[in-house]
């Protein structure tokens, strides 16, 4: 091949590879894809992005629904005692917490003449009722594990805004029988402890009776003895459990025997609604 010819082959190629390297820059300058560009990102990747999009939160916070109002009108239940240190507070909150596992929402109310006490460790749904059952007038509320506690509030409102919301115990202690409670309830039960004779919870039931109740009447820290005697009388026996009476007393159903014992007692309230 002569110089001629050699010289001018070698001018078309830098020519070419001139012309190509503006092409590459003009691609990149105006966002052209490259083959490179338009692979598929590696899985590795693609897995990375799902994750931390499920993980982020979104900017806006969900709102808070509220409590849920069910069809139908939820019971009303009065537990009084029929002596001082019997376990009215214990039997109405553990009640209370069954009733509340039983239902969509998940929460109960008990009202109470002292200061509403107890770990203050509660649900969501405890909250929102506890939300939702401070605008009655006087009301004390406080939401301990699945129970909305209220103090200071009349007994007759209260009732009234709890109806169609979530159950309600009414504990009314041991200082008086029949009165606002019995007025106002749908059921009622009766507290007694091993001391008491089993005459009284009769003529206690009988007194009720008048007002239409057919009272349930308990017995509360049973032995085998005494469970024998109540139980010819028709009353259901509660076995003493201090753990599980600390459940009971935080909003939570009791376990073991007693959390079976409270789950019989809430089936017989309900079979008289």
């Amino acid at each position: 091949m002569s110089a001629l010819a050699s010289t001018t082959l070698a001018g078309q190629r830098t020519r070419r590879v001139a012309l190509a390297g503006l092409g590459a820059e003009d691609a990149r300058s105006t966002g052209s894809t490259t083959l490179a560009d338009r692979r598929p990102r590696g899985l590795v990747s693609t897995v990375l992005a799902a994750v931390g999009g499920w993980l982020l939160e979104p900017a806006v916070p969900a709102s808070d629904p509220g409590v849920a109002a069910p069809a139908w009108p939820r019971p009303v239940i009065a537990v009084f005692g029929l002596a001082r240190g019997c376990g009215v507070t214990v039997v109405a909150r553990a009640l209370a917490a069954e009733l509340a596992s039983r239902e969509g929402d998940g929460a109960a109310a008990v009202h109470c003449e002292a200061r509403a006490g107890g770990i203050p460790l509660a649900t969501h749904a405890a909250n929102r009722l506890a939300k939702a059952l401070a605008d009655v007038p006087g009301a004390d509320t406080r939401a301990v594990g699945r129970l909305c506690l209220v103090g200071g509030a009349e007994r007759d409102a209260l009732a009234d805004s709890t109806r169609h919301l979530a159950p309600l115990l009414l504990d009314a202690g041991a200082a008086s029988l029949g009165g606002v409670p019995a007025a106002l309830a749908d059921r009622v039960v009766l507290v007694a402890k091993p001391s008491v004779e089993p005459a009284l919870a009769t003529v206690a039931a009988e007194c009720l009776s008048r007002l239409g109740h057919q009272p349930l009447v308990v017995l509360n820290r049973a032995d085998g003895a005494e469970r024998r005697e109540w139980a010819v009388r028709g009353a259901l026996a509660l076995p003493e459990s201090r753990m599980g009476a600390q459940l009971a007393l935080g909003g939570r159903e009791p376990r073991g025997e007693l959390g079976r014992a409270i789950a019989e007692l809430a089936d017989l309230c309900e079979e008289r609604r």
